[in-house]
């Protein structure tokens, strides 16, 4: 066997980490088609959860995201409240170079291949209009444009859903439901930051930003000129007398040296699987930083592209997306009554509700 076999099925049968339902390799050497899709769970409901376009540096790295993707929808939607287990599928490659209507057709192919198990939308590298080619070949394509019967852009409502975690987060430790005042460190102003920027500057919050893409950051700065930048990330959770700091980019942003190094007292973001290894967040929790677990504030996303397999409407989704507010101090409280950190036990109650579905 090979090193990616080995390490595929020690994850799935034997670490932690494993209990995937499901994975499919894709390829289709017509297109360049190289993909991973992975089913966690469909306790809840057909697995439902975005499809990433990365040029990963190996298979085995493109396998493992999509492994610990997967699992992490699982988590997420049942959080949300969403009849929908986790899935997660990843394309291996640069989207700038290798993507093309044949490649996204023959994906589709292969979503379409599994009946209904796993539903699709966007995630980093893809976007509204990959996803209504992806939808040509299977009706298990969400996050398509209002124009071809989807909802648009998903992003806006996962921003919505980070703003509402950051209120919770706010009225848990200092009593007031609002960041005014406050200084909120964004990392990475693409798709989401920069409409978690709007909602943050309408709540009278200073606002620091950096990203890698210096158009992304220049964008910014020229619509909102009293918005701050700084060099990198590194020089962003140093920032003196940041409030609150929101990774926004790519997971394991939250490691033993940026929580050592971080001066916010909340962290609260959109990217997903933000600490790097079990155990980050108890040194969180010991650094008396508070942690808003990720897969329950970014969930606004995953609320919109759900609510399109139903009939889209934005109104209805808002008011779900709102309720993450409510969510985020529910798992402050069971951290407290339970002497646990806000991840362990938002696990907790994501754990409980998919064992009971399991059991009817």
């Amino acid at each position: 066997m090979t090193d990616l076999t080995d390490g595929v099925l020690h994850t799935l049968f034997r670490s932690d980490q494993g209990g995937h339902e499901q994975v499919v390799l894709c390829q289709d050497r017509a297109s360049g088609l190289k993909a991973v899709i992975a089913i966690h769970s469909t306790a809840l409901g057909p697995a439902l959860g975005g499809t990433r376009f990365y040029p990963y540096a190996t298979e085995e790295e493109a396998v493992a995201d999509a492994l610990n993707l997967s699992r992490g929808m699982s988590y997420k939607n049942a959080m949300a409240g969403l009849d929908h287990g986790g899935g997660k599928a990843v394309i291996i490659g640069d989207p700038e170079r290798i993507k093309t209507d044949e490649l996204l057709l023959a994906y589709g192919r292969f979503v379409d291949s599994l009946g209904g198990r796993y539903v699709t939308a966007c995630d980093v590298g893809t976007y509204v209009a990959d996803m209504d080619v992806v939808a040509r070949e299977t009706r298990w394509a969400t996050g398509r444009s209002p124009e071809n019967g989807g909802a648009g852009d998903s992003s806006v409502l996962t921003a919505y859903g980070v703003f509402q975690g950051m209120r919770a987060s706010a009225q848990h430790l200092w009593g007031d439901p609002t960041l005014r005042g406050r200084t909120v460190g964004i990392a990475g102003v693409g798709k989401v930051g920069r409409h978690l920027v709007e909602h943050l500057l309408q709540d009278g919050a200073e606002v620091v930003i950096t990203d890698v893409r210096e158009e992304s950051v220049r964008g910014i700065l020229d619509k909102h000129p009293q918005v701050t930048a700084v060099a990198d990330t590194a020089a962003l959770i140093r920032t003196a007398g940041l409030d609150v700091y929101a990774p926004c980019a790519l997971g394991g942003a939250l490691n033993d040296d940026s929580v050592l190094a971080l001066t916010a007292k909340v962290v609260c973001g959109a990217a997903n699987n933000q600490l790097a290894h079990p155990g980050v967040e108890k040194d969180l929790a010991d650094r008396g930083i508070l942690y808003a677990p990720d897969y329950v504030v970014n969930a606004g996303g995953v609320i919109q592209v759900a609510d399109e397999l139903h009939g889209f409407d934005f109104d209805r989704c808002k008011a779900k997306a709102a309720k993450i507010f409510d969510t985020t101090l529910g798992i402050f409280a069971r951290a407290k009554e339970d002497g646990i950190p806000p991840a362990a036990a938002a696990d907790r109650i994501a754990e409980q509700r998919m064992a009971e579905a399991r059991r009817r």
